[in-house]
């Protein structure tokens, strides 16, 4: 297994988002995870990148134990995209896809929409512009584990649908992704399995497609809030 969460529990200022966390992510997979706002999605991102250091409990990478900063984590193979995306915004887009570690005809490659756009200030592209940036520049890395948080805040759908199409060959091609998305259904239907979060809590686990063919799960992820977390 990649990557192993066992018994983790993170949160903030001495109060714990997230309890008694289990999850595994294999190469090659797309794994969402969902929830309502305040449920533990992001605080999860934020301790498997090295952002926040668990409480308790304990994550394997590669069957050995995770530990180190973000920028540690970042040279093991693991990526993290924030839901701001990571976007540099007075830097043109040639500079932001330049600070990855992969090259900037890779990035392009991935998605060719940003070639007429690289001298363009990161600051100045579309909502769904700046997450191809973040994405390509990202995935051109070719990353062993991906965590992206709320890939589609504010996108229309059809922007969506291609940078999930993305996310899905890119495991194809063997990366791990994780992903927090807020659009339940299109991101089920690329995944190869969910976990669905309820007040810091595993509250349901399955495929995607047994979470999409169960009768109400899309309701209950959404249902409720949670308490001691930023938005998402």
């Amino acid at each position: 297994m990649l990557l192993t969460v066992e018994g983790v529990s993170a949160g903030y200022s001495g109060v714990d988002v997230i309890r008694d966390l289990d999850l595994h992510i294999d190469k090659g997979e797309v794994v969402a995870l969902l929830g309502p706002n305040g449920a533990g999605k992001t605080t999860t991102l934020l301790a498997l990148a090295g952002v926040l250091a668990p409480t308790s409990g304990r994550i394997l990478f590669r069957d050995a134990p995770l530990r180190g900063a973000l920028h540690q984590r970042a040279r093991q193979g693991i990526s993290y995209i924030s839901e701001q995306g990571a976007v540099f915004s007075r830097l043109s887009t040639l500079a932001n896809l330049k600070l990855g570690s992969g090259s900037v005809a890779d990035a392009l490659a991935l998605f060719p929409e940003l070639e007429p756009l690289l001298k363009r200030p990161g600051g100045l592209l579309s909502g769904g512009e700046q997450r191809m940036l973040a994405l390509a520049r990202s995935l051109a890395a070719k990353p062993d584990l991906l965590l992206v948080d709320e890939l589609s805040l504010g996108l229309a759908p059809l922007i969506v649908t291609r940078l999930l199409e993305r996310l899905r060959a890119a495991a194809d091609a063997g990366t791990a992704v994780l992903i927090v998305e807020q659009h339940a259904t299109q991101v089920l239907s690329v995944s190869d399995r969910g976990y669905v979060l309820g007040r810091g809590r595993l509250s349901m686990s399955g495929t995607g497609d047994e979470l999409l063919a169960s009768s109400g799960v899309l309701r209950s992820a959404y249902l409720g809030t949670g308490a001691g977390e930023p938005a998402g």
